[in-house]
């Protein structure tokens, strides 16, 4: 937050755990360098940063669309793998993560069978709503009937969702500076915050 007295800005990642949809993991939303540009932009207050769109209907950036932040008191930065960090280079160079420009981070944490549940209770919603419009990435999911969507789901779960969790998702969970513990219904039920 921008305080009377100075020029600091507030960058909050909210690392919600939201498994993804596809075998797309890979797939990533730009360039690390160009984020780091941005996020370093930002930080540094200049004045109308460009940022590309992504949209989750084409699981893509948008071509030739951006965003223009204008000196942002509280900039939300959101994603499932926004706390992982690089492997540290031979020559013992820095590299910067984009988590070295957050202020506070949040995580937002469950239990893995609630996890999946809510995971297939989407991927079956979605199959009759978003997945329906023939611009989707996932419009071929529509097309299945309920047992082989649950089928797909499922198996889309156990061996890219679960894994990616296991071994990228949750290994991020002590970085950050918040970790709010969701029930089964949803309410937060736990609430732990890392000395300040």
């Amino acid at each position: 937050m921008r305080k009377a007295l100075g020029s600091s800005l507030v960058v909050l990642a909210v690392l919600i755990v939201v498994p993804v949809l596809s075998d797309q993991i890979g797939k990533f939303a730009g360039d690390l360098p160009a984020i780091l540009r941005f996020m370093s932009d930002i930080k540094a207050g200049k004045r109308d940063v460009r940022a590309p769109l992504y949209s989750h209907l084409v699981y893509d950036v948008l071509k030739d669309e951006q965003q223009t932040i204008d000196q942002p008191d509280v900039l939300i930065v959101e994603g499932l793998n926004v706390l992982q960090t690089g492997r540290p280079p031979r020559d013992g160079r820095g590299i910067p993560n984009v988590s070295d420009f957050f202020d506070f981070s949040i995580y937002i944490d469950a239990d893995e069978a609630d996890n999946e549940r809510w995971y297939l209770e989407r991927f079956l919603a979605f199959r009759e709503t978003v997945f329906a419009d023939e611009r989707s990435y996932f419009h071929r999911y529509s097309k299945l009937d309920a047992e082989q969507a649950e089928e797909t789901a499922r198996g889309t779960w156990a061996t890219i969702n679960l894994p990616n969790l296991r071994e990228n998702i949750l290994p991020t969970r002590s970085r950050a500076t918040l970790v709010l513990r969701k029930a089964e219904d949803h309410r937060v039920e736990s609430v732990l915050l890392r000395k300040l």
